[in-house]
């Protein structure tokens, strides 16, 4: 095993690599649309809210647009998404809207996320470098019993990953060097941003994060210092 006796905090992303956010959001969306006696497939409105989040970044890392948070973007994106399947946001209260939108701090963890991640800190720190902001991934480690050291990320850098002030200010927040941290993450160009930083590099399959017809992130693509097959193997190999 290569020496990571240098790296001290173990930076990971959320969305897809911790928790399940798919067939959460899918829960979610079936009981609110249930209960306003509206017809929706849960899982294609879940995929189609999702595939807005990184055009909705996208403005911000240019710099066209001025910082909003993920909470501010995923609202904007659900009233898009509900357009698109037919059903006039305007029916609902902006509070009713904003507790469908919470649905992202309520997701559920992966079978193995919880124990590794407490096995991991033994060993490293461990926090989230993730394009969440601060507010949902506290909620979000509330619910899912994410013991995190310290909630690191988009909102520490104003920015949104793969931006590279992201890694750097976090490890920076973190009193670290760069190559203190290592990034886990279950997405092949999250890892070839934070290595591009310096940081160490965790991969971890997820193979249904977008459901069992997936077709990306199925294996590693780039020379990560790490491959494992979930959190568990990796805290494995990390003998922690």
């Amino acid at each position: 095993m290569p020496d990571f006796q240098s790296v001290r905090l173990l930076g990971f992303d959320v969305y897809g690599t911790v928790v399940d956010w798919r067939g959460s959001v899918a829960r979610h969306v079936e009981a609110f649309f249930l209960n306003a006696n509206c017809e929706v497939d849960p899982f294609k409105f879940a995929t189609d809210w999702r595939s807005l989040y990184q055009p909705a970044m996208e403005p911000i890392r240019q710099g066209a647009r001025p910082w909003v948070t993920l909470d501010v973007l995923n609202l904007e994106n659900l009233k898009a998404t509900m357009a698109d399947h037919g059903i006039d946001a305007e029916r609902f209260s902006l509070s009713q809207l904003k507790e469908l939108n919470a649905a992202w701090e309520r997701l559920d963890p992966w079978p193995d996320s919880v124990e590794a991640i407490c096995r991991l800190k033994r060993k490293f720190a461990v926090g989230t470098i993730s394009n969440g902001h601060t507010a949902g991934m506290l909620w979000l480690a509330k619910y899912a019993d994410l013991r995190w050291d310290v909630i690191l990320g988009a909102e520490v850098a104003r920015n949104y990953k793969p931006r590279p002030e992201v890694y750097r200010l976090s490890a920076e927040r973190a009193g670290l060097d760069i190559g203190q941290t290592a990034m886990v993450a279950a997405h092949n160009d999250d890892l070839e941003a934070a290595a591009e930083c310096g940081m160490s590099t965790f991969f971890v399959l997820r193979p249904t994060e977008h459901g069992p017809e997936q077709t990306s992130d199925l294996s590693a693509h780039g020379q990560w210092t790490i491959v494992a097959a979930d959190l568990k193997e990796l805290a494995d190999i990390l003998e922690c």
